[in-house]
């Protein structure tokens, strides 16, 4: 949510030679979509099964537990993962292969007995399974954006898990807007970060 304005501003001189595609798709499509040359650049999370996209780190995003507004542990400021163990867990699908990956290491990290008993592919799906199942889920910070006023957002405490959110282009790409983006992306991430470090 924070990325896309800035984007826009660093490429706004080209914006008139070029055309822009907001998609919100899952990270193995958009690689696809990279490989294919359909996309010159993407945010995304990192794909092992892409060997022909180059992918930049551009944050470390926090995990985040997301609950209903009136469960019990929502009076917490921040939630103690073991505090977990026993509610109704829902994870994320295959759809989203390295979200799964860093959810499951995380909980194993812990050894906690978590296993999920949802999982979504989206995230109108995850919220809609944790208001009308009662559960809770572990997703990125970014999903507080989305959420509806029946389901809140509580950090994880201690040491959260992340999950890095890339700029995913194709080697092979010689595109000028392509050149001019990957010139521009040290200025886009310092002044996210200080958008992100003042909200």
């Amino acid at each position: 949510m924070n990325w896309l304005p800035e984007a826009m501003r660093i490429l706004h001189a080209e914006l008139p030679n070029m055309q822009v595609t907001i998609a919100s798709q899952y990270s193995p499509d958009l690689a696809d979509a990279l490989i294919r040359g359909k996309l010159d650049v993407a945010f995304m999370r990192p794909e092992a099964q892409a060997p022909d996209v180059v992918f930049k780190l551009v944050t470390k995003e926090p995990l985040v537990v997301i609950l209903p507004s009136d469960h019990r542990l929502a009076a917490h400021q921040a939630i103690d993962p073991h505090d977990l163990v026993g509610e109704t867990f829902i994870s994320v699908s295959k759809t989203a292969p390295v979200l799964r990956v860093v959810i499951d290491d995380y909980l194993k990290r812990l050894s906690l007995d978590i296993k999920p008993d949802h999982e979504v592919d989206n995230l109108a799906m995850a919220m809609s399974l944790v208001a009308s199942t009662r559960g809770v889920a572990l997703l990125p910070a970014y999903a507080r954006n989305f959420l509806p006023w029946s389901v809140i957002s509580r950090p994880i405490k201690g040491d959260a898990p992340t999950i890095d959110l890339v700029i995913g282009y194709n080697r092979a790409n010689t595109s000028p807007t392509l050149k001019l983006f990957l010139s521009r992306l040290d200025e886009l991430i310092a002044r996210v970060s200080q958008k992100v470090g003042r909200g």
